[in-house]
């Protein structure tokens, strides 16, 4: 496993995948800003986001799958009621 970004690369990094890099809302000040998650929740945040991702691209080369297989099936299908047809015709002569 690759070593985890820390400080502004992390920082940076989370930005590019659009993960939210301010802390918990109950650690609101007053003025209504909120202060940089820690290091360990960024990096807990941009391991959920990769895995989501990874997740995502999984999704549809299974879904793919699924199509392929369906196609395969039809195919199959077909070729067994042709060839049944076939073997009809060749009797019948």
């Amino acid at each position: 496993m690759k070593k985890l970004p820390i400080a502004d690369d992390l920082e940076k990094q989370c930005q590019e995948l659009g993960i939210d890099i301010t802390g918990e809302p109950r650690t609101q000040s007053s003025s209504g800003n909120r202060p940089r998650a820690t290091d360990f929740e960024l990096q807990r945040r941009f391991i959920e986001a990769q895995r989501s991702a990874r997740e995502h691209k999984l999704w549809i080369v299974a879904l793919i799958s699924a199509i392929a297989s369906l196609f395969s099936a039809l195919a199959a299908w077909i070729a067994v009621g042709m060839g049944k047809k076939n073997n009809r015709t060749l009797a019948l002569r």
